[in-house]
């Protein structure tokens, strides 16, 4: 652009010095010859004029191009600035996102390790289930064998024991006629004292004979099939004697206990402290420190309790790194409401009905386990209310984990659900490594004895901060 410039200008320089050197030469030339010189004069003007149309519509345009160019400058700035500030946008998002992601990803592991833990429950209780359908299958062809059996023993017995009345009739006939000493009483036969030795080796069969079936007729008992027993064949039997029903001996049932009325709260004293847990925070945690130091082949867990929500959250939580449901009491997946899962290496477990501690009183809690033919008992205000075998049977619960109260572990010391949390009151809390026996567990409801060798106790209990609360009170009306 700046060379078209200087070429205008050249040009017009040697227009106007040319210009004035025509006009002088035109006015000094004389009239005849100029007219050629005017004529191309003009046409030198007319090209000039266009020339000069010419230059002024490039110059225009030049500068109109001039206009475009900045204003494209100017537009393509703002573009910059403008993607500039949506790639900061995208940036922002994509790091928003990124966040939102992981959150994701760790609740989808979480779900997972729950989804887990319910098929392994899940098919564990299928298991459990068909083991029982088994065995129920199996026991009732048990018992319909030795019903059978039992028939068939009844059929010959029966047979024997017409056999035997027909010659007990044909002996009675016979006896006062050979031997006028003997008496016939009833259908029992009583040798004359002052002739024992005249009965022959028929008579001593006989009565070996009797013998046996009046042992046999009580213990088998009165017959089932029939309207009345058979004379002198059976007596009735004692009331504190033994059944046996399709070949198993059973023991009469005890006369229904009367229900105990446990004392009021204010009765029980002595108990040492309290934990408070005064809602279902994931903060208020209670650990009992050193743990198990040893393997458990028994245990024993007993403690006041009181619930304030109307649900039982998780009393105590033992957790390992291989397992984080070794030793488990809590009832947030329960089936039934007021029930109680405990759980002993995940995913073993046993359903206990604690619907008694649902009406926010103090209550005395004992369950107990021990793996020799896995046997638990479930102690409720000194009363036997749950008992069962072969749970974990020969199991040893592992040393060198995690204890927590009020809590249930998915992870060694974390991982808390505030679903599962207890909200409520402890007091009087011990553990044993053995198995603790009626009187003991009784005495320790009413506050007369406390059982020895408790491997833990409230005194390891160490707060991990939240809202649980350490009260200490002399009885328990008076605890929080």
């Amino acid at each position: 652009m700046g060379c078209l410039w200087r070429k205008t200008l050249f040009f017009f320089l040697v227009f106007v010095t040319v210009y004035p050197h025509g006009a002088s030469l035109q006015e000094a030339a004389p009239a005849g010859p100029r007219k050629p010189f005017f004529e191309r004069l003009r046409r030198l003007e007319e090209q000039f004029r266009r020339f000069q149309e010419v230059t002024l519509t490039h110059l225009q345009s030049i500068a109109s191009n001039y206009n475009v160019s900045y204003n494209v400058d100017v537009r393509f700035r703002s573009l910059a600035e403008e993607s500039q500030a949506v790639a900061q946008a995208v940036n922002r998002s994509q790091a928003s996102l990124q966040g939102e992601l992981l959150q994701l990803k760790a609740w989808v592991r979480k779900l997972q390790r729950r989804s887990r833990k319910v098929d392994m429950r899940l098919r564990a209780l299928d298991l459990a289930l068909g083991e029982r359908s088994q065995q129920q299958a199996r026991d009732r062809k048990a018992h319909e064998a030795q019903g059978d059996a039992l028939r068939d023993s009844l059929a010959r017995l029966e047979g024997l024991v017409h056999s035997q009345g027909a010659r007990l009739a044909a002996l009675e006939r016979w006896l006062p006629v050979a031997h006028p000493g003997t008496t016939a009483l009833g259908p029992a036969l009583v040798p004359a004292p002052a002739q024992p030795d005249l009965l022959g080796p028929s008579s001593l069969k006989l009565q070996r004979d009797r013998q046996e079936l009046r042992a046999a007729s009580e213990h088998r008992g009165p017959r089932q099939d029939s309207s009345a027993p058979l004379q002198g064949t059976q007596e009735p039997p004692a009331s504190g004697s033994h059944r046996v029903l399709n070949g198993t001996a059973t023991a009469p049932k005890d006369p229904p206990q009367q229900a105990w009325s446990p004392r009021g709260p204010g009765e029980i004293c002595g108990v040492g402290p309290t934990l408070v847990f005064p809602n279902a925070s994931t903060k208020n945690v209670v650990f009992l420190s050193p743990g198990f130091v040893t393997a458990l082949r028994a245990v024993s867990f007993c403690s006041w309790v009181r619930t304030a929500s109307g649900r039982l959250g998780t009393l105590l939580s033992y957790a390992t790194e291989d397992n984080d449901n070794k030793l488990v009491l809590h009832g947030r997946d329960s089936l039934l409401p007021g029930s109680i899962h405990f759980v002993i290496g995940d995913p073993a477990f046993r359903e206990l009905p604690l619907q008694p501690l649902l009406d926010g009183q103090w209550h005395h809690v004992c369950v107990i386990w021990m793996s020799a033919q896995g046997r638990y008992w479930l102690h409720v205000d000194r009363r036997l209310v749950a008992t069962g075998s072969r749970f974990r049977e020969g199991y040893e619960i592992p040393p060198g984990g995690s204890l927590v109260l009020g809590q249930e572990q998915d992870s060694v010391g974390g991982g808390f659900d505030s679903s599962e949390a207890f909200v409520g009151s402890m007091s009087g809390l011990a553990i044993w490594d053995r198995a603790l026996v009626p009187g003991e567990v009784a005495n320790l409801a009413i506050g007369k004895e406390f059982p020895t060798g408790a491997i833990l106790t409230l005194a390891n209990a160490a707060l991990a901060g939240g809202f649980v609360q350490r009260a200490s009170c002399t009885c328990l009306e008076h605890c929080p």
